[in-house]
Protein backbone atom coordinates (compact mmCIF):
# COMPACT_ATOMS: atom_id res chain seq x y z
CA UNK A 1 0.00 0.00 0.00
CA UNK A 2 1.47 3.40 -1.00
CA UNK A 3 2.38 5.75 1.80
CA UNK A 4 1.24 9.36 1.83
CA UNK A 5 4.75 10.46 0.82
CA UNK A 6 4.81 8.16 -2.21
CA UNK A 7 1.49 9.50 -3.47
CA UNK A 8 2.01 13.17 -2.61
CA UNK A 9 0.87 15.28 -5.57
CA UNK A 10 0.99 12.51 -8.19
CA UNK A 11 1.14 13.19 -11.92
CA UNK A 12 -0.52 10.74 -14.32
CA UNK A 13 -0.63 11.22 -18.08
CA UNK A 14 -2.31 8.82 -20.50
CA UNK A 15 -1.63 8.95 -24.23
CA UNK A 16 -2.53 6.73 -27.16
CA UNK A 17 0.01 6.70 -29.99
CA UNK A 18 -0.86 5.60 -33.51
CA UNK A 19 2.10 3.22 -33.57
CA UNK A 20 2.73 -0.39 -32.58
CA UNK A 21 3.94 -1.04 -29.04
CA UNK A 22 7.29 -2.41 -30.25
CA UNK A 23 8.10 0.90 -31.93
CA UNK A 24 7.02 2.98 -28.93
CA UNK A 25 9.13 0.76 -26.68
CA UNK A 26 12.13 1.18 -29.01
CA UNK A 27 11.65 4.96 -29.03
CA UNK A 28 11.75 4.94 -25.22
CA UNK A 29 14.68 2.59 -24.73
CA UNK A 30 17.04 3.38 -27.62
CA UNK A 31 18.98 6.65 -27.25
CA UNK A 32 19.26 6.94 -31.04
CA UNK A 33 15.48 7.37 -31.09
CA UNK A 34 15.10 9.34 -27.86
CA UNK A 35 17.40 12.17 -28.99
CA UNK A 36 14.77 13.07 -31.62
CA UNK A 37 11.85 13.57 -29.22
CA UNK A 38 13.04 13.87 -25.60
CA UNK A 39 12.27 17.20 -23.98
CA UNK A 40 9.69 19.87 -24.67
CA UNK A 41 9.98 21.82 -27.95
CA UNK A 42 11.44 24.82 -26.09
CA UNK A 43 13.96 22.56 -24.26
CA UNK A 44 14.98 19.77 -26.70
CA UNK A 45 17.55 17.18 -25.69
CA UNK A 46 21.12 17.71 -26.81
CA UNK A 47 22.58 14.65 -25.09
CA UNK A 48 21.02 11.28 -24.20
CA UNK A 49 22.60 8.42 -22.28
CA UNK A 50 20.41 5.35 -21.71
CA UNK A 51 21.33 2.02 -20.20
CA UNK A 52 17.80 0.58 -20.21
CA UNK A 53 18.31 -2.39 -17.90
CA UNK A 54 17.61 -2.89 -14.20
CA UNK A 55 20.25 -0.88 -12.35
CA UNK A 56 21.28 0.94 -15.52
CA UNK A 57 21.69 4.69 -15.44
CA UNK A 58 20.23 7.34 -17.69
CA UNK A 59 21.29 10.96 -18.04
CA UNK A 60 20.03 13.59 -20.47
CA UNK A 61 20.66 17.25 -21.15
CA UNK A 62 18.02 19.72 -22.28
CA UNK A 63 18.93 23.04 -23.89
CA UNK A 64 16.68 26.07 -23.55
CA UNK A 65 16.12 27.32 -27.11
CA UNK A 66 16.06 31.04 -26.26
CA UNK A 67 19.02 31.27 -23.87
CA UNK A 68 21.09 28.17 -24.59
CA UNK A 69 21.01 27.27 -20.86
CA UNK A 70 21.58 23.57 -20.17
CA UNK A 71 19.53 21.44 -17.79
CA UNK A 72 20.85 18.00 -16.83
CA UNK A 73 18.67 15.29 -15.31
CA UNK A 74 18.90 11.56 -14.84
CA UNK A 75 18.29 8.53 -12.71
CA UNK A 76 18.40 4.77 -12.47
CA UNK A 77 16.20 2.17 -14.15
CA UNK A 78 14.40 0.13 -11.49
CA UNK A 79 12.29 -2.09 -13.77
CA UNK A 80 12.60 -2.86 -17.48
CA UNK A 81 9.99 -5.34 -18.75
CA UNK A 82 10.01 -5.22 -22.55
CA UNK A 83 7.72 -4.05 -24.09
CA UNK A 84 5.34 -3.48 -21.17
CA UNK A 85 6.84 -1.43 -18.36
CA UNK A 86 9.62 1.02 -17.51
CA UNK A 87 10.27 2.29 -14.00
CA UNK A 88 13.04 4.77 -13.31
CA UNK A 89 14.08 7.47 -10.88
CA UNK A 90 14.14 11.05 -12.12
CA UNK A 91 16.01 14.02 -10.63
CA UNK A 92 17.24 17.34 -11.95
CA UNK A 93 20.92 17.93 -11.27
CA UNK A 94 20.38 21.04 -9.18
CA UNK A 95 19.77 21.72 -5.51
CA UNK A 96 16.43 22.32 -3.87
CA UNK A 97 12.96 21.14 -4.81
CA UNK A 98 13.81 20.57 -8.49
CA UNK A 99 16.64 18.26 -7.41
CA UNK A 100 14.28 16.02 -5.46
CA UNK A 101 14.16 12.45 -6.80
CA UNK A 102 10.84 11.22 -8.16
CA UNK A 103 9.80 7.81 -9.46
CA UNK A 104 8.43 7.47 -13.00
CA UNK A 105 6.39 4.38 -13.97
CA UNK A 106 5.37 3.93 -17.59
CA UNK A 107 3.20 1.13 -18.93
CA UNK A 108 2.61 0.32 -22.58
CA UNK A 109 -0.35 -1.72 -23.85
CA UNK A 110 -1.21 -2.70 -27.40
CA UNK A 111 -4.67 -1.65 -28.54
CA UNK A 112 -5.58 -2.61 -32.11
CA UNK A 113 -2.25 -1.55 -33.58
CA UNK A 114 -1.97 1.51 -31.39
CA UNK A 115 -0.15 1.91 -28.09
CA UNK A 116 -1.73 3.17 -24.90
CA UNK A 117 0.93 4.64 -22.63
CA UNK A 118 0.29 5.58 -19.00
CA UNK A 119 2.97 7.57 -17.19
CA UNK A 120 2.83 8.08 -13.42
CA UNK A 121 5.35 10.24 -11.51
CA UNK A 122 5.59 10.84 -7.73
CA UNK A 123 6.18 12.57 -5.38
CA UNK A 124 6.24 16.30 -5.95
CA UNK A 125 6.70 18.81 -3.14
CA UNK A 126 4.57 21.52 -4.74
CA UNK A 127 1.77 21.98 -7.23
CA UNK A 128 3.97 24.29 -9.32
CA UNK A 129 6.68 21.63 -9.67
CA UNK A 130 4.12 18.95 -10.57
CA UNK A 131 2.34 21.25 -13.02
CA UNK A 132 5.66 22.17 -14.63
CA UNK A 133 6.36 18.47 -15.19
CA UNK A 134 2.83 18.01 -16.54
CA UNK A 135 3.41 20.73 -19.15
CA UNK A 136 6.90 19.46 -19.99
CA UNK A 137 5.90 15.81 -20.33
CA UNK A 138 2.81 16.61 -22.43
CA UNK A 139 4.88 18.73 -24.80
CA UNK A 140 7.49 15.95 -24.93
CA UNK A 141 4.80 13.38 -25.70
CA UNK A 142 3.52 15.60 -28.53
CA UNK A 143 7.05 15.45 -29.97
CA UNK A 144 7.11 11.66 -29.44
CA UNK A 145 3.82 11.29 -31.35
CA UNK A 146 5.20 13.32 -34.26
CA UNK A 147 8.44 11.31 -34.22
CA UNK A 148 6.56 8.00 -34.25
CA UNK A 149 4.44 9.17 -37.22
CA UNK A 150 7.55 10.24 -39.14
CA UNK A 151 9.43 7.04 -38.28
CA UNK A 152 6.56 4.88 -39.50
CA UNK A 153 6.34 6.90 -42.74
CA UNK A 154 10.08 6.40 -43.27
CA UNK A 155 9.74 2.65 -42.64
CA UNK A 156 6.81 2.42 -45.08
CA UNK A 157 8.71 4.18 -47.87
CA UNK A 158 11.93 2.17 -47.39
Amino acid sequence: MPTMTQEKLPLTITRTFDAPRALVWEAWTNPEHAIHWWGPKHHPATHIEWDARVGGRWRNCLREVETGDLFWHGGIFREVVAPERLVFTFAWEEPGERGMETLVTITFSEQQGKTRMVMHQVPFQSLSERDGHDEGWNNTFDRLAAYLTQTQANLSSA
